[in-house]
């Protein structure tokens, strides 16, 4: 007995303790569970509402439109239509919950047996490899937080998790979670991940697809069939799985359900349109300060004329060369614009990025500089051989037509008459003329300028030619019309300034004329389209560029065609490829528009001499093509020719004389006097009808 008493004072102090700290841990849990309460109360009341959180995106899209309003591409997160719960699928609620949140309906927001499992694992293996998360605690992070691992956050978390818990219905919270969580491919939301994966709206998700979709969250990057489809196909089998272990669906419609015979939407391709929104898009700088709300950007594009422009420069560029397309509107919005034959292959831009030698396209603003110191276009100079300083210029196959007007000069680009011209006017007067036509690229004003060896950029030579057919008027190119918000809020507007004149309306006429001339009846007549067109040919020495730039019924368009490593391609002049392309291009392009007639009536040339660079002699069918060097080039008909001296084997030399006896001129009085400035004569007349006798053979079949 005194054995079992002195033990029991022994014990009693320990029990005392016991009931000590019981009482404490009693009270400490009580003051933490009132602070819970207290604590979510007051997160609760700071949260947002429904409706707020509805329309609250996470992060800003931008959605690419071209000037139709068709959808060219979005940028950013991607949003779909926002599903109401009784209208999403129940196949998708139900697999949602099933491999997320089996006892989603259940749980306050937190789910212990989940933790408990997670921490178990945890303790196994080492590390954290299951999450115990519920559907409410990954709406609260997705919403409210960040990923970070971290004991600070997932406190937040679980709090947030309780408070929205006590703020919203079980129908609200899994109906922000399905419209709001990230699906990989840049989508948020089903009907968004619906739409990129399978191409139809979220509510005509069935069993597989849904499987699919509800896969997706654990791992997007992973997952995503714009990532791995096969590996989205296999995860979709788990989830069935999953959803027959927890009675979701029965295991007929599990075996029945096969996802890997899902179609996938297909990747969309990143085609030339993106030549044209790699450029336009980063003014968006410049033109609103909205960093975070969702927009809409309305561009300049035609999807309808991108696409004949990038049809006509992948058929038309010759082998192994590369080529662009810029088209120009009157008031300077772009319509098409195309810096390759290939953007995957290659992003560079050619038609914004690359600066090339314009050939004789650069004489646009050599003759306009002529015109406004005084010269017209039925003004005579004389085409003949002239040294300037240590240059000595020549045309093709050292041709020379004698007194000829300035229309011809133009028209067949008579390389000795446009030195000339710049040696009376001076070179300065042209580089000023370049700038104000908006030339951005360094110009030389050696005498061999006039020719075109100054290097330009697509789009500025193009922008030149829209001024000159805005009648003198500077056009400023453009891609952006408007920008909006979703909810229609106008952040800009584009508006045409059409105050600056760059010269006066009659030098542009003048131009236009000579210009329309060239395509009629000059080097330019591959471009005809069986509507008024003015343009110029371009090409540089060895066919390493060819150009044509022109433009009808309002709208410009510039083609430049070569190798990015400056080679020599055939066929390349700017009379062939180049001007074939334009007019494959502008006959669909303007097809819709009304015919529209220059203001200078077109007068043709004197008659037909010889051609420049890049143009035929006689017929297309009887003659040869010659490059800036004067060699022949074959075409597979015509005349034979000797390729060391480049001249056709039975065709007449197209000397002075020759041309004096096709004019009815007579005998030369004698040597003429070298002068560097063109001379301004009396038009000759030439004969109506020239003596068969006298024509050479080509010739006499043209005439035929």
């Amino acid at each position: 007995m005194a054995r079992a008493k002195k033990r029991s004072k022994k014990q009693g102090p320990i029990s005392k303790w016991f009931w000590r700290l019981t009482k404490a841990g009693l009270v400490v849990g009580l003051l933490a569970a009132i602070a819970l309460v207290v604590a979510v109360l007051v997160v609760r009341s700071s949260l947002p509402g429904f409706e707020d959180l509805k329309s609250s995106p996470n992060g800003q899209m931008i959605r690419v439109l071209d000037v139709n309003g068709k959808e060219l591409f979005s940028m950013g997160p991607s949003y779909g239509e926002w599903l109401k719960y009784a209208d999403i699928p129940e196949v998708m609620k139900s697999a949602m919950v099933a491999v997320e949140d089996r006892r989603y309906e259940n749980h306050p927001g937190v789910d212990p047996i989940g933790i408990a499992r997670s921490v178990q694992v945890r303790m196994q293996r080492g590390h954290w490899a299951q999450g115990g998360s519920t559907i409410t605690q990954q709406l609260a992070r997705n919403v409210f937080l960040n990923n970070n691992r971290t004991f600070g956050r997932k406190g937040r978390e679980i709090l947030l998790a309780l408070a929205m818990e006590r703020k919203f219905s079980k129908e609200q919270i899994l109906e922000l979670y399905l419209n709001k969580v990230y699906y990989g491919g840049g989508a948020y939301g089903i009907d968004a991940a619906s739409r990129r994966f399978f191409a139809h709206s979220a509510r005509e998700l069935n069993l597989a697809e849904a499987a699919i979709i509800a896969g997706l969250v654990k791992a997007p990057s992973r997952y995503s069939p714009t990532a791995d489809a096969k590996a989205a196909i296999s995860r979709a089998t788990v989830v069935l799985e999953v959803m027959q272990d927890a009675g979701a669906i029965s295991a007929s419609e599990a075996a029945q359900t096969n996802p890997a015979s899902v179609k996938l939407a297909p990747e969309p391709r990143q085609n030339s349109v993106r030549y044209f929104t790699d450029w336009a898009l980063p003014q968006l700088d410049l033109l609103i300060d909205e960093s975070v709300e969702p927009i809409e950007v309305w561009t300049t594009l035609d999807l309808d004329m991108q696409r004949v422009a990038t049809a006509a420069i992948q058929s038309g560029v010759p082998a192994g060369a590369q080529g662009a397309l810029v088209a120009i509107d009157r008031d300077g919005a772009v319509r098409a614009m195309v810096g390759g034959t290939d953007y995957v292959t290659s992003n560079y831009n050619r038609a914004t990025q690359a600066v090339r030698q314009p050939g004789s396209a650069w004489k646009v603003f050599v003759y306009m500089a002529a015109l406004e110191a005084g010269y017209t276009p039925n003004d005579t100079v004389t085409d003949e051989p002239i040294t300037i300083g240590n240059w000595t210029p020549r045309n093709s196959g050292d041709r020379y037509a004698g007194d000829i007007d300035v229309r011809t000069a133009f028209a067949f680009s008579k390389n000795t008459v446009a030195a000339a011209i710049g040696n009376d006017i001076g070179t300065s007067s042209i580089a000023n003329m370049a700038r104000r036509f908006g030339i951005t690229t360094p110009i030389n004003t050696n005498p061999s300028m006039v020719l075109g060896t100054s290097d330009v950029r697509l789009l500025d030579m193009t922008r030149a030619f829209a001024s000159i057919s805005g009648k003198g008027i500077a056009i400023t190119p453009f891609g952006i019309t408007k920008v909006q918000t979703m909810k229609g809020d106008i952040l800009y507007q584009s508006k045409f300034d059409g105050s600056r004149v760059l010269v006066d309306p009659w030098v542009a006429a003048g131009i236009t004329d000579l210009m329309q001339t060239a395509v009629a009846t000059g080097t330019g007549r591959a471009a005809q389209i069986g509507r008024p067109v003015a343009g110029k040919t371009g090409t540089t020495s060895s066919n390493k560029d060819g150009w044509f730039l022109g433009f009808s019924s309002g709208l410009t368009t510039g083609v430049w065609m070569g190798r990015d490593d400056a080679k020599p391609v055939g066929g390349l002049q700017g009379g062939r490829a180049p001007a074939s392309v334009f007019a494959q291009f502008m006959k669909m392009a303007v097809a819709n528009r009304k015919v529209e007639k220059f203001d200078t009536e077109l007068v043709l040339p004197e008659w037909q001499l010889e051609p420049d660079e890049d143009e035929l002699f006689g017929a297309p069918e009887d003659g040869i093509y010659v490059d800036e060097n004067g060699m022949p080039i074959e075409t597979g008909s015509g005349f034979e020719y000797d390729l060391e001296d480049g001249e056709a084997a039975d065709s007449p030399r197209l000397d002075q004389d020759w041309i004096d006896s096709v004019l009815g001129r007579g005998e030369d009085p004698g040597p003429r006097k070298l002068d560097p400035a063109p001379v301004r004569k009396p038009k000759p007349q030439p004969p109506q009808n020239p003596p068969e006798s006298l024509l050479p053979e080509a010739a006499r079949q043209e005439q035929q």
